[in-house]
């Protein structure tokens, strides 16, 4: 579905960037992972050449410039240029408008949204040569309302405007520009913004109930669309959300 494809997953080293890297390179395409920990970047390049498949790790810190760039160059430097960008990585911290502080709301945006924008600026001048595209990694709470997540909630209501603007000025340009919106999936997200394990737990069983579908969703659930999404199967699909939540976005809040 890739074959010969070249693309670059933020967030590789786990949870949906990390499936999503998977499955590009099972589709055959060429993949850059990055995150900030090579050492488990490099066990994922082997797990996939081991398969059969090519990638390459590139480290880097998302909220430095200097790491941006690196990323992108390096990465069209190293597979002679770029078709893909899955940004998928992302960060989650609990507050309200009364508790959440301009520095942990700095940070949410700094890493969920700037970020973003910042490396689908710099990779442009790749995607357009190639045609290529852009798959952005959103969330329900994009879309919808949620308590206690304020800035993460933003964070995400900015990717899915800039998701769909940046689709009507790169249209022209062959370029196309989608989204997905997960619900609840496992992974680290949750644990890395301080969510105990017993907590989480919890939060896992009770999100059984607010997803429709009666399940909460595997990071292969939100890859396998990010796949098709990237694939030229959709080639006539551009400025699109779609949501990949067990039809959470249907539900209010609960």
């Amino acid at each position: 579905m890739l074959k010969g494809k070249i693309a670059l997953v933020t967030g590789a080293s786990s949870g949906i960037g990390r499936a999503t890297a998977r499955a590009m390179a099972a589709a055959g395409a060429r993949v850059a992972l990055t995150g900030r920990q090579i050492e488990a970047l490099q066990v994922e390049v082997k797990r996939s050449t081991d398969a059969g498949g090519e990638a390459f790790p590139v480290a880097g810190d998302l909220r430095k410039d200097a790491d941006r760039r690196r990323i992108i160059s390096e990465t069209a430097a190293h597979f002679g240029g770029l078709d893909i960008l899955v940004n998928a990585a992302g960060t989650i911290a609990n507050g309200t408008i009364e508790n959440t502080s301009l520095e942990d709301w700095r940070t949410m945006l700094e890493i969920n949204l700037e970020a973003v924008f910042a490396l689908m600026q710099l990779a442009l001048p790749h995607l357009e040569k190639s045609r290529g595209n852009i798959v952005n990694v959103s969330s329900v709470t994009g879309i919808r309302a949620f308590p206690g997540v304020l800035a993460y909630c933003v964070s995400k209501a900015g990717v899915e405007q800039l998701t769909r603007c940046a689709a009507l000025e790169l249209a022209p340009k062959g370029i196309r520009v989608n989204a997905v919106d997960p619900g609840v999936v496992v992974s680290n997200l949750h644990r890395r913004g301080g969510m105990g394990e017993e907590k989480y737990q919890a939060f896992l069983e009770h999100s059984k109930t607010t997803h429709p579908l009666g399940r909460v969703g595997q990071p292969e659930d939100v890859a396998n669309v990010i796949v098709l999404l990237a694939s030229d199967q959709a080639g006539w699909i551009t400025g699109t959300s779609v949501s990949v939540d067990g039809g959470r976005h249907q539900t209010c809040a609960r």
